[in-house]
C-alpha cells in the first residue's frame, strides 16, 4: 500500500471522527507550562518599572534583562529537541518545568541584579525547553480534524500567561517597592511544581513511542485519544509507516530502524536535505522569524512606555491601559483556536498581516504626530491606544497561533523534535533581537520610525507567507511532507485534492 493511499484513507477516517476529549485534556495539562512562560514575559513589562527604580540600573541593562531570557531559551530548545527523542516529550516537560520552578525562585528572591540576571537566564532554559515540545505533544497527541485548535493551545496560554502577569503587575504594584516586584517574579514557582507532577498522570505521545518501537504501549495511547476502532488502525498504520515499520506488524516491541529513531537527523535537516525537507525547514524558520520581526515583542514588552510617549502618564493608568494589551490578545487567541481548522492556516495569516501592516502605520503615525507636537493631541494619544489594541488583535488572531501550530505538524515524524527547536530557537532570537534593541532603536529612528519600520517588514512576512506557506488544514501529519512540492503546494492553495498515485 502506498504511503499516498495509505494517508488518503486515514485523512477520510480522520473526518469522521468527533472531538476527542482527552486528547484534549492531555494538550491542556501540555500548555500548562506555556502559561507559566506567558506570565513571565508579562509581569516583567511591568517589574521593569519597579527594579530599574529600586535597583538603579540604565536602559541597557534593562533591554539585557528583558532579553536574556530568550537568548537562553535558544539554548534550551536546541538541547530540548535532541532530550525529547530521547526521554521523551512528557519527561521533556517535567523537566522544563522544574528549571522554571529554580529560575522563579531565584527571580523572586533577586537580591541583586547579578541573582536576578541568573534567575531570568535559568528560566529562559526552561522556556526554550517549554516552546519546543509542548506543541509537539499537543499535534502528536490530537487527529487532523482538531489539530489546529488543541495544538494552538499552548499559544492561548501563553496570552492567557501575560494577561495575568499584567493583571498581577496592577495589584502587586500596589505593595512595597522591595517586596512587590519580587511577589511578581516569584509567584510563577507555583504552577511549575504543580505542572512537574500533572503531566505525569498523561501519557507518552503515541509517535514517540512507536519511533522506540513500543507498539502495544503506542497503540493503548491511541485507544485513549482516538473515537474509534477504525481511526485507532488507519493513525496507528499511518505512524508505522512514517517510522519505517512494517504496517502489517503484530508485535508488541520492534527493532526500529536506526534512521528512524534520530539517528542523521542534523545531516537530514542541514547538510543534505531533500527538496521537500529543505522547503519545509524554509516554512518553519521563516514563519518563526516573522512572528517576531513584526515587533510584536516591543508592544508586550514595552506597552507601558509606549503608553507614556502617547501621552498617559499616572503610573496606575499605565498598568490598567496595559492589562488590555492582555485581555485583547486573550481574547482573540481564544477566537483563533476555534477559526484555524474551519478557516485553515493560511487564510488567518493572510488576514492577520494585512491587519498588522495598517496598524502599525497608523501606530507609528500618531506616535511621530505625538512626538513632533507642542501640546498633548487627545485625538493621537486615543488612536495610539486604539492602533496598539487592533495590531494585536490581528497578530493574535493569525500569526501567533499559526506559527505554532504550522511549525509543529509539518515535519515528518523523525525529524519533528529537533527540526522544530531549530524553529524555536530562531523565535526566541528575534525575540530576543526586538526585546534587546527596542529603546535604542526607538532612540536613533524614534518611537514612531520604529513602528514604520515593524510595518515594512510585515510587508515582507505578507509576500512570504502567500508564495512560501501551502494550507495544512484537515491533513494528517503523516501526508503533510507532501505538500511541499511544487505541484502539490499549488494544488492545495487552490482547494484541489491531491490524487494518490496508486489508487
Amino acid at each position: 500500500m502506498s504511503m499516498e493511499k495509505l494517508s488518503d484513507d486515514g485523512g477520510e477516517a480522520e473526518k469522521l471522527s468527533g472531538f476527542n476529549r482527552y486528547a484534549c485534556a492531555c494538550a491542556v495539562v501540555a500548555s500548562v507550562i506555556s502559561i507559566i512562560f506567558g506570565y513571565d514575559t508579562g509581569v516583567m513589562s511591568g517589574a521593569m518599572i519597579f527594579i530599574k527604580e529600586e535597583l538603579k540600573i540604565n536602559d541597557t541593562q534593562v533591554e539585557i534583562l528583558a532579553g536574556i531570557l530568550n537568548v537562553c531559551a535558544v539554548v534550551g530548545s536546541l538541547i530540548a529537541g535532541r532530550t525529547s527523542d530521547y526521554i521523551g516529550r512528557r519527561y521533556t516537560i517535567v523537566l522544563a518545568s522544574i528549571i522554571f520552578l529554580v529560575g522563579s525562585v531565584l527571580m523572586g528572591y533577586g537580591p541583586s541584579y547579578a541573582i536576578l540576571m541568573t534567575g531570568r537566564c535559568t528560566a529562559g532554559i526552561g522556556v526554550g525547553f517549554a516552546l519546543m515540545v509542548a506543541p509537539v505533544y499537543s499535534a502528536e497527541i490530537s487527529s487532523a480534524t482538531h489539530r489546529g485548535f488543541l495544538s494552538s493551545l499552548p499559544e492561548v496560554c501563553i496570552s492567557l500567561g501575560i494577561l495575568l502577569g499584567y493583571v498581577s503587575n496592577y495589584f502587586f504594584g500596589k505593595l512595597t517597592l522591595k517586596l512587590g516586584w519580587r511577589m511578581m517574579l516569584g509567584v510563577a514557582a507555583i504552577p511549575s511544581l504543580v505542572l512537574a507532577f500533572g503531566i505525569l498522570k498523561m501519557p507518552e505521545s503515541p509517535r514517540w513511542l512507536v519511533l522506540q518501537g513500543r507498539l502495544a504501549d503506542a497503540k493503548r495511547v491511541l485507544l485513549l485519544v482516538c473515537n474509534s476502532e477504525q481511526e485507532v488502525e488507519t493513525r496507528f498504520q499511518d505512524i508505522k509507516m512514517a517510522a519505517g515499520i512494517d504496517v502489517n506488524c503484530k508485535e508488541d516491541v520492534v527493532e526500529v530502524p536506526r534512521n528512524s529513531r534520530g539517528e542523521g537527523v542534523w545531516k537530514e535537516l542541514l547538510v543534505r536535505p531533500s527538496p521537500s525537507v529543505r522547503w519545509i525547514l524554509l516554512a518553519a524558520v521563516g514563519i518563526h522569524f516573522f512572528e517576531h520581526a513584526t515587533g510584536i515583542e516591543a508592544v508586550i514588552l514595552y506597552s507601558p512606555r509606549i503608553f507614556k510617549k502617547a501621552g498617559v502618564t499616572a503610573k496606575k493608568k499605565l498598568l490598567l491601559a496595559t492589562v488590555g494589551v492582555g485581555l485583547t490578545k486573550a481574547t482573540f487567541i481564544i477566537i483563533a483556536t476555534f477559526l484555524l481548522d474551519k478557516v485553515g492556516r493560511r487564510r488567518l495569516l493572510l488576514v492577520s498581516s494585512g491587519g498588522i501592516i495598517i496598524a502599525l502605520t497608523g501606530l507609528g503615525f500618531c506616535l511621530t504626530m505625538v512626538e513632533h507636537a507642542k501640546e498633548q493631541l487627545l485625538w493621537a494619544l486615543v488612536s495610539s491606544i486604539v492602533a496598539t489594541y487592533v495590531y494585536v488583535a490581528f497578530f493574535s488572531i493569525g500569526i501567533a497561533p499559526v506559527t505554532w501550530v504550522y511549525s509543529s505538524e509539518i515535519f515528518p515524524l523523525k525529524l519533528r523534535a529537533r527540526g522544530v527547536s531549530i524553529g524555536v530557537a530562531v523565535n526566541r532570537l528575534m525575540n530576543a533581537a526586538v526585546s534587546m534593541s527596542f529603546l535604542s532603536i526607538s532612540k536613533a529612528i524614534t518611537i514612531g520610525g520604529s513602528f514604520f519600520m515593524f510595518a515594512c517588514v510585515s510587508v515582507l512576512a505578507l509576500g512570504f507567507f502567500y508564495f512560501f506557506l501551502p494550507e495544512t488544514k484537515g491533513k494528517s501529519l503523516e501526508e503533510i511532507e507532501m505538500l511541499f512540492t511544487r505541484k502539490n503546494s499549488k494544488a492545495m492553495n487552490k482547494g484541489i485534492e491531491i490524487q494518490p498515485n496508486n489508487a
